[in-house]
């Protein structure tokens, strides 16, 4: 039998947006999307017409593909999925000898 679900727990975004819509204003479209049971946007690069920003998505189940649509239908576009975490607990990630 196939699971429509896809287990996904986290997702970590590099989005690049334009000034506006504002981060508040993405942050709050992305809340509502099925599955998100929260979101976190910190900008980290400005310039004259676009914002970096990072959206840590949280919920049991994320629909990757309805997230993008929505960043996209805001004007926004992902350049990478930077974290995924999938199953029945997130595990965080642990510093080793060689991330030092």
């Amino acid at each position: 039998m196939m699971n429509n679900k896809s287990g996904i727990r986290r997702l970590v975004l590099d989005v690049l947006k334009p000034h506006n819509p504002s981060i508040v204003e993405l942050a709050g479209v992305l809340g509502d999307v099925e599955g998100v049971d929260g979101v976190n946007l910190s900008l980290y690069e400005m310039d004259q017409k676009t914002e970096n920003v990072k959206i840590t998505l949280e919920g049991m189940d994320l629909d990757y593909e309805l997230i993008r649509q929505e960043i996209e239908n805001m004007g926004a576009v992902v350049h990478s999925v930077d974290e995924i975490a999938a199953g029945k607990k997130i595990i965080e990630e642990v510093e080793t000898h060689q991330d030092r």
